[in-house]
């Protein structure tokens, strides 16, 4: 079976590469990290101040980390939820 929707690499973008990585190793399906609002998003990313820096992760780059990612969702609702239920988002 193919898998062709966890990779897409989209050389014509004004930001590529944004990593130093190999075209063929390169996935820009995530190329906006959905973890980010994780505290724990398993990547490489350094606090700056209150600001996650994650300009060095390269996590949601790799294509044997769509998968994770995915698996993470159910944290992400949480999240939301949880923010809702502060009032922090409408």
């Amino acid at each position: 079976m193919s898998a062709n929707y966890k990779f897409f690499n989209h050389q014509s973008c004004e930001y590529y590469p944004c990593h130093e990585m190999t075209p063929e190793k390169l996935n820009c399906l995530f190329c906006y990290c959905p973890l980010y609002v994780l505290p724990e998003c398993g990547g490489n990313y350094q606090m700056l101040d209150k600001i996650k820096d994650c300009s060095q992760c390269t996590l949601p780059h790799h294509i044997e980390n769509f998968d994770y990612i995915m698996k993470k969702y159910q944290e992400l609702i949480d999240v939301f939820h949880q923010l809702k239920q502060t009032e922090k988002i409408p």
